[in-house]
């Protein structure tokens, strides 16, 4: 590798680590180094800034021409949501590109059938981040002259400026994923404007079960229903100890739609809220003598074992905002406004409900009043027995901030008060983001540790499930150093149910449904969920394979995709096929692309890039992958790699545990329960209790088939103490573990 170097403008080529990343580099383009507080030694990073004789609230500064290497990119596609595309060239950079992930690679990597990764040396990897400086707000696109630009915005006519100085953060390095951790803790430092994910309190409800209300029901939520859909859940043996009342609870007007009228379009989204309070569904409900949602909290949790219920509010208060007109939302000073778009934004895909804001406006409350209407909201919230909230409709503020300073100002007043609320009247940081994947946002996460990481979950949209995966993976590279992805809810009878499952027991993310009352796939729902209510989540953000960062999972015709996680003593690799079932938004295709397909691939050690981390020093650099549907046990070297064939919309999921040599006659390496989709999720420890190394004790949480590779067959198993039969094949070991999901310990004795 050439010795790391700050990106510097040399003949006018941007040059970093000795190679030409954009020639033709505009003179009023400056580079400034990162400051000592915020730089790293192992990480040279740098500021890309531009200056201009004009002022403006908006500004689209070129920085050169863009070589020609292999590209991933995080875009927004529509106002709330971004999606991956990757590419070779400038052009394929579409406007409101927030991350720009390049590979530069001199020497290709070498494979053969015995190695899966012999040489990656002189491949290294640039990251450009579009941040926010000041009141201004930057984002990345190209042009099709191959130009890369970076356009700044405040979103008030009245802020503008003449020049930025650090509205892109520029870094290279060796290690993908450490390279967007190191630049994500930089910016941390820097900016002072958000927190890196490692230094939040992550919200308990992470791992439990959940049922969100949404798909069951949308807006015709109501206690019987939710009652009902709690009890079928119970009966089948999958306690959910999370509830989401998702839209529907609040107390709204829709002033355009008169009743007896036919229904007008687009004015669903334009209802304001008129209390605070829940509406009637809520209230005098005749279930169980409960007569208001405080008692009807209290009946549910006490019957039917919740640990927490979530309700869902907008951050404007609903879609359309507050009523001027109401009584009780008066003392917020709610006025009427209309959003204001960007550029990037109708470049990209309009969206409905935006037009709808558009056109009907936004009761947009008073800035100055914003903090009391939170603590108003969700100290009510919090004394009827509410324990969370979902917040949604998080990028409108960007649209509003005319007259305000602008849209990262106005989005900071607003994400402050809501964090503060958060902190003030529920417990342990229960709050979940959503729809709130612009950067004026990202950057101004402080506290808030949960966020919807992809477009809704949509079981209506036959092409919608492959780019629903697929995204929120490549979406976690970044959101995924700031917050926990939330991947969603799904629904567990839906035909691709277990696609959806599989990809959410990777995610090391929250696991709920929206299942309707009745409607469950238990058997699905039981690879996921313990019989207690919780889950065995892996302990990062699932991320796609470094061998996948580079390639088109959906439309290419011949890539799969590889997520890869880590627990506590292991790793896990899922391979999905999303191919043949679905299309990138923005992006041409043809018919060809809805056409099953069996593609091929192969799964290495190397695939779970922390592995190292959770070895242990008596690995042996082998490691045994167990296939979870085929049932199959492999013994291989680090370096070597097996195959694997999956059909459209199929999986197949590895957990790789590393062997441990315990004496010079015994390895072993402990796999899970591997009933369960993230086997090794469920092990919690390792040791070797005897000084001679006879002994193995596993530390496992919950029920169902313990697994483990073993070189030798044991004399006799124990589990807390008592004698349990097992099987034993050559190098699979099963010991079947009954009774309750407490954490138990198995003895291995040889």
């Amino acid at each position: 590798m050439t010795e790391k170097a700050i990106p510097c403008i040399k003949d006018g080529s941007l040059v970093i680590n000795g190679k030409v990343l954009l020639s033709g580099v505009p003179s009023n383009v400056v580079v400034s180094p990162v400051t000592a507080a915020g730089s790293s030694s192992s990480s040279p990073a740098a500021f890309l800034g531009a200056s201009s004789c004009i002022p403006s609230s908006r500004h689209v500064f070129s920085l050169g021409v863009l070589q020609e290497c292999k590209f991933m990119c995080l875009f927004r596609h529509k106002i709330w949501w971004m999606i991956p595309r990757v590419g070779k060239s400038g052009s394929e950079i579409p406007i409101e590109t927030q991350m720009l992930l390049l590979e530069v690679k001199e020497v290709s990597a070498v494979y053969d059938d015995d190695s899966a990764r012999q040489s990656v040396d002189d491949t290294f990897y640039i990251l450009l981040l579009p941040v926010l400086e000041g009141q201004f707000r930057a984002s990345l696109l190209g042009t099709p002259a191959n130009e890369l630009e970076f356009c700044i915005e405040s979103g008030d006519a009245y802020v503008q400026t003449t020049q930025v100085s650090e509205a892109v953060l520029i870094n290279s390095g060796e290690d993908p994923f450490e390279l967007i951790k190191n630049s994500i803790k930089i910016l941390e430092r820097h900016k002072g404007t958000f927190t890196h994910i490692e230094n939040k309190k992550k919200p308990v409800h992470l791992d439990w079960f959940g049922w969100c209300t949404w798909d069951a029901f949308y807006k015709d939520v109501n206690p019987r229903g939710i009652k009902e859909g709690l009890e079928s859940f119970i009966e089948g043996g999958c306690p959910p100890k999370l509830l989401i009342i998702d839209d529907g609870w609040q107390e709204t007007f829709n002033e355009f739609q008169r009743e007896g009228e036919p229904f007008i379009r687009g004015t669903e989204f334009a209802s304001r809220l008129i209390d605070i309070k829940e509406n009637s569904k809520f209230i005098g409900l005749g279930v169980d003598s409960c007569n208001d949602l405080p008692e009807f909290l209290e009946f549910i949790k006490e019957k039917y074992g919740l640990k927490f219920v979530y309700v869902w509010h907008a951050l404007v208060g609903y879609w359309g905002g507050l009523s001027p007109s109401s009584e009780k939302m008066k003392k917020y000073n709610p006025k009427i406004a209309y959003p204001i778009q960007s550029p990037g934004n109708v470049g990209n895909l309009r969206d409905k409900a935006m037009e709808s804001l558009e056109k009907y406006g936004i009761g947009l409350i008073d800035p100055q009043k914003i903090y009391d209407f939170y603590s108003d909201l969700h100290s009510y919230l919090s004394r009827s027995g509410i324990d969370g909230v979902k917040v949604d409709v998080q990028n409108v503020i960007e649209t509003l901030g005319s007259g305000y300073g602008g849209r990262v100002s106005l989005t900071r007043k607003y994400q402050e008060a809501l964090e503060d609320s958060v902190a003030r009247n529920f417990k342990e940081n229960n709050v979940i983001c959503c729809m709130s994947h612009n950067s004026d946002s990202i950057y101004s996460s402080k506290r808030c540790a949960t966020a919807r990481a992809s477009e809704d979950f949509m079981p209506w949209d036959t092409t919608f499930h492959t780019f629903h995966v697929a995204s929120v993976a490549y979406n976690s590279l970044l959101l995924g150093e700031i917050v926990v992805p939330d991947w969603d809810m799904f629904q567990s009878h839906h035909d691709t149910a277990e696609f959806h499952g599989a990809a959410r027991a990777l995610g090391g993310c929250a696991v709920y449904v929206s299942d309707k009352p009745a409607e469950h796939d238990f058997k699905l729902l039981k690879k996921l969920v313990l019989p207690d209510g919780s889950i065995l989540r892996a302990k990062y953000a699932g991320r796609p394979t470094r061998d996948c960062l580079f390639v088109d999972p959906v439309m290419d015709g011949k890539s799969l995709l590889k997520i890869w996680n880590l627990n506590k003593l292991s790793g896990v690799v899922g391979v999905f096929n999303c191919q043949g079932a679905g299309k990138w938004p923005l992006k041409d295709g043809s018919e060809n692309m809805f056409k099953s397909l069996v593609l091929s691939c192969h799964v290495s050690p190397l695939d779970v890039d922390y592995l190292g981390e959770v070895a242990g020093d008596n690995w042996s650099r082998d490691c045994a992958v167990y296939a979870f549907h085929s049932g199959s046990l492999s013994k291989i070297p680090q370096k070597s790699r097996i195959e694997v064939s999956v059909c459209t919309l199929e999986c197949e999921i590895f957990t790789v545990s590393p062997i441990r040599i315990l004496n010079e006659n015994l390895h072993f390496a402990p796999l899970g329960l591997i009933n369960m989709y993230n086997s090794g999720g469920a092990i919690e420890s390792l040791c070797c209790p005897d000084s001679l190394g006879c002994k193995v004790r596993v530390g496992v949480r919950g029920c169902g088939h313990f697994g483990a590779y073993s070189s030798r067959k044991p004399s006799y198993c124990t589990v807390d103490g008592k004698r349990e039969e097992f099987t034993y094949d050559g190098m699979l070991l099963i010991v079947k573990l009954g009774g309750e999901c407490n954490l138990k310990e198995i003895d291995v004795c040889y």
